[in-house]
């Protein structure tokens, strides 16, 4: 079974930058999408960004556009997201999964397996 860690998380002002790392296990790491999704308190869980499993095709939330770089390294089977600018509405649970679909599929209910999250948290 696969498994995803996330990790980088953390408090930051407005402005500032964070990197979350997730790590997979498995050797088909780079046949995956992979994505980054997250989930403010009382909110539904949200898309931000995905990755192709060759890491040339990108997807991203109008609302990280320009702000946050998703990447990936499968020699280390572990894909990134570099947020830069942060802002308080970007305080959230911050997960990443992987699916068989393209990377264009951004709905969470089309993502099978997820990581335990990591909270960030953007202060004014």
């Amino acid at each position: 079974q696969v498994q995803l860690v996330e990790s980088g998380g953390g408090l930051v002002q407005a402005g500032g930058s964070l990197r979350l790392s997730c790590a997979g296990s498995g050797r088909t790491f780079s046949s995956y999408t992979m994505g980054w999704f997250r989930q403010a308190p009382g909110k539904e869980r949200d898309f931000v960004a995905t990755i192709s499993g060759s890491g040339s095709s990108t997807n991203y939330a109008n609302s990280v556009k320009g702000r946050f770089t998703i990447s990936r390294d499968n020699a280390k089977n572990t894909v990134y997201l570099q947020m830069n600018n942060l802002k308080p509405e970007d305080t959230a649970v911050y997960y990443c999964a992987r699916t068989s679909y393209p990377y264009f599929w951004s709905a969470a209910t089309d993502y099978a397996d997820w990581g335990q999250g990591t909270q960030v948290t953007v202060s004014s």
